[in-house]
């Protein structure tokens, strides 16, 4: 248990790949401008390193060095075209927002670096558990950078929910800010650049913050 919980802390949190680790940066820039563009992205992300790292894992012992990281790239790659194929028949409306995104995954460093750094040295269930909360963890930066660069630039919040809930959840959408512009800048890729910076800063005071209100160990007292 211990195990697991150190898995999600650092997945959803020390280890978190959007805040600390800085991989993935393309898709957090470019698919941000939507809470639910950037959540439906993470959550794709997600299974695709829980489903490679629970492949990876059992073969682990059976891949030659020499070759790994084709093999790697070869599961990777299978999964996200089944992921690709499902979107396309079932939500091919999302599907269409993230267009290029969806396959790019393959080429996305949290997927390799998980398998590489993780799924090849530990047993099946730790890696799935370890690729999933590395994901989620991304989904959950792409869904607050996303959520925030919609409400600044367009005053909205879950815009575009009916591309993955049908045209019933169109009610769902949240006006925040009535009779409201728009904000030019929140949506193009620098406002991403900002946002993502804000979210870095705000991580850090959380964690000097926390240091700092812990009890200080006293040093031990030398006997002569």
């Amino acid at each position: 248990m211990n195990q697991y919980q150190e898995i999600t802390e650092n997945g959803l949190w020390k280890q978190n790949p959007g805040l600390v680790q800085l991989l993935g940066l393309c898709p957090t820039l470019a698919m941000t401008v939507s809470l639910v563009n950037g959540f439906s992205l993470g959550i794709m992300t997600a299974l695709v390193m829980a489903a490679s790292n629970a492949s990876v894992s059992p073969i682990r012992r059976l891949v030659p060095t020499e070759i790994r990281i084709p093999v790697f790239i070869l599961i990777v790659a299978a999964l996200v075209t089944l992921i690709d194929l499902l979107m396309h028949a079932y939500f091919h409306a999302l599907h269409a927002v993230l267009g290029i995104f969806i396959p790019l995954i393959v080429t996305n460093c949290i997927v390799l670096a998980r398998v590489e750094a993780f799924a090849a040295k530990n047993p099946v269930i730790p890696s799935a558990l370890d690729g999933f909360m590395m994901g989620f963890g991304l989904a959950l930066v792409l869904a607050v950078l996303g959520g925030i660069r919609e409400i600044i630039g367009k005053g909205t919040l879950f815009s575009g929910i009916d591309l993955v809930l049908g045209a019933s959840s169109k009610a769902w959408v949240i006006t925040v800010l009535p009779d409201y512009h728009g904000f030019l800048l929140a949506i193009l890729p620098p406002g991403a650049f900002f946002g993502l910076a804000m979210l870095i800063a705000a991580k850090n005071w959380l964690e000097s913050r926390k240091q700092a209100t812990q009890p200080m160990t006293p040093n031990p007292v030398a006997v002569h």
